[in-house]
């Protein structure tokens, strides 16, 4: 039997605990980031650079440990793009989850996730080298050998994680600014001109860059300045031309009635134009999957090239089928034995679809671009399908599948790129996997933590969860709800333009879907980025950035568990010239933090 230990130290105890600490910490701040924006970012980067800080102040550390600690860390916000994107269309429905079933979802997701690519790792990793770069991957092994060999970078997460948590602690708990500034445009009813006091919005934009930023904002200004006040005005006229006097028509009644629908449209477009560009890619994952279970017959050669035995990668996918299958209520409600079963198995199916479809995209064009949504999507149709052709019609069922099967399909992405990074610095595969298994054991709690208490504190208003509104607006359409035909085809027809422009596809979806003051702080972020190239993805910029999201979102989560203790609700702090004053000067300290760390990485 060969030898499989590692020549230096790798997994040990230092770096595991690295890893489950700055992961729980930056995956409850991507859930708050994508519950309040509809997106995530990648956390490999600033996870591996605060790790060797915190090695280096214990002066001890190897490059294999940092790596070891940054796969563990990463696995939590996989499952945090997974929870988000689904779970709150519950608390919307009235059918409130408890922590446990939450947690029980995304263990089962990220388990599936991880175990479904252990077959596959040679395939991707070591054989498609060439085609199939892992982009983030590369650039986290570059962050941990510059590290380790002395250069900084860890300051720049720092600064970014006091200036965040700084500003949402004075908007929401010291209420001393609004949470967004707004101005009606004249001539134009009910069109807005918005900007949101989010730090880590800017950050966003930071990290995706001008152009998708750019994107983003202008499908945001087209609802904003285009189709708000034309559905304004045509539903006046509406009225007056059948004899009644013309009604008020709010803001949230034209985005209920009218602006969810259109952006649901746009985002079904993307969607569908994402699955049939990828449908060769899917073709030959399922000849992946094959070829690698053949593969697994051969015994590794060596230590980099060893991972988890078959039988664990079996025994877990069955273990998991049984507890999606015996345990009550983990799909919601009274579903009986014969649905859970069918639920799991619709589980299965989708996620054996997407975990190699995931794996690949990454592998080109990274994590954060994943288009883990759209697969939701798609399995979200699927599964409500199914379900009334087998005479079930439980809303709760068919979103909980879509969370496990979405969970899957991020995490295969985020361990597809950890698994690169550890294949470059010499890493050994198995104990990555194992460290990813421990890690969704301990961050599924903490993420169905936040969630659920940001559920029951704040709730999910209006412009939050914005693609769990989006999964509940499929399901009440496949189920049987009513559904505005008209407005849904208007938002496709708008997708589909954007698509014929060569816009991107989903940047431009999402405008047009979400509020334009989301999407204005996130403009403002891409312009503090500036003309720096997209390889820029390890520079200071991106850290600064990094630690603006994780400084605000753990900020929110403290404000909305002192909510849910005392059991009052966040306050909506009026705009007046003060209030104003402080929200522009927050915005403005966020933008030199940026502009700042730009400049150093230029």
């Amino acid at each position: 039997m060969q030898d499989t230990r590692s020549p230096v130290p790798e997994f040990t105890f230092k770096a595991v605990l690295a890893g489950l600490v700055f992961g729980v910490m930056f995956g409850v701040a991507n859930a708050y980031l994508g519950l309040k924006a509809g997106l995530t970012v990648s956390t490999s980067i600033p996870i591996a650079v605060l790790s060797v800080m915190v090695f280096r102040i214990m002066r001890s550390g190897t490059a294999l440990e940092a790596n070891m600690a940054q796969t563990v860390g990463s696995a939590s916000s996989s499952l945090a793009s997974g929870t988000i994107f689904t779970i709150p269309a519950l608390f919307m429905w009235g059918l409130v989850p408890t922590t446990a079933q939450v947690a029980a979802l995304a263990f089962s997701g990220a388990v599936l996730g991880i175990l479904a690519m252990i077959p596959l790792r040679r395939l991707l990793l070591v054989q498609s080298a060439a085609t199939l770069p892992y982009p983030e991957g590369r650039a986290c092994a570059e962050v941990i050998r510059t590290a380790i060999g002395g250069a900084g970078g860890a300051r720049w997460i720092v600064m970014g994680l006091v200036l965040g948590a700084v500003i949402k602690l004075t908007a929401g708990f010291l209420e001393l600014a609004p949470d967004k500034v707004s101005s009606a445009v004249p001539g134009l009813p009910n069109a807005v001109l918005a900007l949101k006091i989010s730090p880590a919005l800017m950050a966003v934009g930071f990290i995706v860059g001008l152009r998708a930023a750019s994107v983003m904002v202008c499908g945001a200004f087209i609802t904003s300045l285009v189709l708000s006040p034309l559905l304004t005005v045509l539903h006046g006229a509406g009225a007056a031309d059948a004899g009644v006097a013309a009604p008020i028509l709010s803001s949230k009644l034209l985005n209920d009635r009218y602006l969810i629908f259109i952006g649901a449209g746009a985002v079904a477009a993307a969607a569908l134009n994402t699955v049939v560009r990828t449908l060769p890619t899917m073709a030959a994952s399922f000849a992946a999957v094959v070829r690698g279970l053949r593969q697994r017959t051969e015994v590794a050669a060596a230590r980099e090239d060893k991972d988890l035995p078959s039988g664990v990668m079996i025994l877990g996918m069955l273990a998991i089928l049984a507890l999606l299958t015996l345990v009550p209520g983990i799909f919601g409600g009274d579903l009986p034995t014969g649905g859970r079963a069918l639920a799991a198995g619709g589980v299965l199916i989708f996620a054996l679809l997407f975990v190699p479809v995931s794996s690949r995209l990454v592998g080109v064009i990274g994590v954060s671009s994943n288009p883990t949504s759209a697969m939701a999507l798609i399995t979200l149709a699927g599964t409500a399908a199914i379900f009334m052709l087998m005479g079930e019609a439980s809303k709760a069922a068919v979103l909980t599948v879509g969370t496990v099967v979405c969970i899957a399909a991020s995490k295969a992405g985020d361990i597809s790129q950890d698994l690169k990074t550890g294949q470059l610095l010499g890493a050994t595969p198995a104990l990555q996997q194992f460290g990813q298994l421990i890690a969704a054991a301990v961050a599924c709690f903490a993420i169905a933590g936040v969630v659920v208490a940001i559920g029951n504190s704040e709730g999910f208003g209006d412009g939050v969860a914005p693609q769990a509104r989006l999964m509940k607006t499929v399901i009440d359409a496949v189920l049987g709800a009513s559904l505005p035909v008209d407005m849904v085809l208007s938002g496709a027809a708008l997708g589909g333009a954007g698509i014929l422009a060569g816009l991107p596809a989903l940047p431009f979806a999402l405008g047009l879907y979400l509020p334009l003051a989301t999407m204005s702080a996130v403009f403002l972020g891409g312009l503090m980025r500036g003309k720096i190239e997209k390889d820029d993805s390890a520079g200071p910029g991106v850290l600064a950035a990094s630690g603006l999201v994780a400084g605000e979102g753990l900020a929110a989560v403290a404000i909305a568990g002192n909510a849910l203790i005392t059991g009052t609700k966040p306050p909506t702090v009026p705009m007046t010239t003060l209030t104003v004053t402080i929200g522009v000067l927050a915005v403005v300290a966020a933008a030199w933090l940026l502009l700042r760390a730009r400049k150093a990485s230029a």
